[in-house]
């Protein structure tokens, strides 16, 4: 019997996990690690996982000196997409894999936090789930840094505060929003105070009220992103 690669999760934040990626994993093992702050980390060889899924985390993606960790999953980011091995990066792991690609990181210009529409702009097998290029479904947003579209990478959403929202290079997809969420988890953010302390108690309720309404009705779509990457896992699995 064959045995089956798991995907690899790095983690930078208790609150940021996989949630709906993982469950959409449905029966392939995955592992989450969190090496953020060790300058040495021992990670798994490519040939032995399936998938990288890189999560989101309040730190700065090329603060390696505070952070030094984030060097070797910009290594692993890089050496995955050369290898063809499915990657999967959400906001801070969105940022890490354009590093990784060679784009530059641009802090403290695009504050986006909050419930607001991400604009489709190109096909892909994975994003297409949420929804046809050129409509706008509404996301949950959370971050101030962004960065340039890392060379041949594809376009494939965009905002006005943010040009570069979602990528694909190669066999790695980048998303800077978080469909990942669901209310219980968006609870847990407002709940954690490394989330919310630069928020006042009117923006905290417009962002539960508006995750009430919206993330029921955008489960479906986030569920057929990350089953597709799912798929795209187990094709390697």
């Amino acid at each position: 019997m064959s045995v089956v690669r798991p995907v690899l999760v790095l983690t930078h934040a208790p609150h940021e996990g996989p949630g709906a990626i993982a469950r959409a994993l449905d029966g392939v093992p995955y592992g989450v690690r969190t090496v953020l702050d060790s300058p040495e980390p021992r990670l798994p060889a490519l040939a032995d996982v399936s998938g990288v899924v890189v999560m989101g985390g309040p730190m700065d993606a090329d603060d390696v000196v505070g952070h030094p960790g984030l060097a070797a999953e910009r290594g692993l980011l890089a050496a995955a997409v050369d290898a063809d091995v499915p990657v999967l990066g959400v906001c801070l792991g969105h940022q890490l894999l354009a590093l990784a690609l060679g784009a530059r990181l641009h802090r403290r210009t695009a504050h986006e936090v909050g419930f607001a529409p991400v604009h489709l702009l190109a096909d892909d097998p994975v994003l297409r789930g949420l929804g046809d290029v050129g409509t706008a479904p509404t996301v949950l947003h959370w971050h101030s840094d962004e960065v340039d579209l890392p060379d041949g990478a594809t376009l494939l959403a965009s905002t006005d505060a943010t040009q570069v929202q979602a990528f694909r290079a190669g066999s790695a997809l980048g998303l800077q929003f978080h469909p990942e969420l669901d209310v219980s988890m968006l609870d847990l953010w407002l709940a954690t105070p490394d989330m919310v302390g630069d928020l006042d108690d009117d923006e905290v309720a417009t962002i539960r009220a508006d995750g009430a309404k919206v993330l029921p009705d955008l489960a479906p779509a986030a569920e057929a992103v990350f089953a597709a990457f799912a798929t795209q896992v187990r094709a390697r699995a």
